[in-house]
């Protein structure tokens, strides 16, 4: 797939004020400081579509990018150790879980996990709640660039290890380095593909 057009549409406080549901939709969510801001960045070619900062937790409402006019990318607060209050915390759960819940159009959910750490509880029990809920995922390890390939795969290979203990059958996992523009290619394709299925 290549991007020819990337431009946002709109921020919504709640899944009710978010943009007519006519088309498919993928959305983007991890821990605080995951680098997801980066790899919006990275697989629609713009270097300032997602705000990037050094403070984590500043995306905090449910953020639509239209894609090539025909499905929309969505930019979800992360969940975790953002500098904020337990109401606001509570507040933003509400809000991400309502709208995975609660959107039709909602094609695939991709969980960003940072490669480098042993599997966190957080996000286990975050991809244990998609699961339960029905709610389609995959893993996209990020900043595969801070280590080398054995390592890569050792980790991965753990975070599969951990999940086999409760899941019959593992979702798609990507590896991507937006430093290194790596993983976006394979994650472009796979929206492509389920776009194609959707499509008919």
């Amino acid at each position: 797939m290549q991007i020819k057009s990337a431009e946002f549409v709109i921020s919504s406080p709640n899944v009710t004020d978010c943009p007519e549901s006519s088309i498919p939709e993928y959305a983007f969510i991890g821990r605080s400081n995951v680098g997801k801001s980066s790899l919006i960045n990275h697989l629609t070619n713009r270097k300032k579509l997602a705000k990037t900062s050094s403070t984590p937790g500043k995306t905090q409402l449910i953020n639509h990018f239209i894609i090539n006019n025909n499905w929309y990318l969505v930019d979800l607060p992360g969940y975790g150790w953002a500098q904020t209050s337990k109401v606001n915390k509570a507040a933003w759960k509400k809000m991400i879980n309502s709208y995975l819940q609660e959107r039709q159009n909602l094609a695939c959910v991709f969980v960003l996990v940072d490669i480098r750490h042993e599997p966190q509880k957080v996000d286990l029990e975050f991809m244990e709640w998609l699961g339960t809920e029905g709610i389609p995922f995959s893993i996209v390890f990020t900043k595969a660039d801070k280590l080398g390939k054995t390592q890569i795969q050792s980790n991965v290979a753990g975070y599969k290890k951990e999940m086999k203990k409760t899941w019959e059958e593992l979702p798609p996992t990507f590896i991507t380095s937006s430093t290194e523009r790596v993983g976006g290619k394979e994650i472009l394709e796979f929206i492509d593909r389920i776009n194609a299925e959707i499509a008919g």
